[in-house]
């Protein structure tokens, strides 16, 4: 089902050729939650085979641009963390939820949980965003 806002975050995903390169796809998206996912492929490891956490944080991050994007005005991150709960192989899907946990004039902060296909969370990450008016 159409929405601006479904519209407007498949429009600003389809600009960034970053997501595109790792494969970043959107799932859902809403006014509440914006949903991406990325199937792990053989260049998203790291030396030790598993998934790389920048490839996580990627994934994190690209969902914090769309959700905090999808209302307007431009939204720009000022502050991220990741924490690394788990970990992923080549062959699994990771999907990334993200939820606005608080958004006032010029400030929004967002919890991104990134899980794999198993319901394994491999990564929670938080985002502030710089509203620009």
């Amino acid at each position: 089902m159409s929405s601006p806002i479904r519209d407007h975050v498949f429009r600003l995903l389809a600009e960034d050729p970053y997501a595109a390169h790792l494969g970043i796809r959107v799932v859902e998206a809403g006014e509440a939650a914006v949903t991406v996912a990325m199937d792990v492929q053989p260049f998203h490891r790291n030396f030790l085979g598993g998934v790389h956490g920048g490839a996580v944080f990627s994934l994190a991050d690209a969902a914090l641009s769309l959700i905090s994007n999808a209302p307007g005005p431009r939204a720009v991150a000022i502050d991220t963390h990741l924490v690394l709960t788990g970990s992923a192989e080549v062959g699994e899907t990771l999907t990334a939820v993200a939820e606005e946990t608080s958004r006032g004039r010029t400030l929004a902060t967002y919890r991104i949980t990134v899980r794999r296909e198993d319901g394994r969370v491999v990564g929670v990450f938080t985002g502030t965003v710089f509203i620009q008016s």
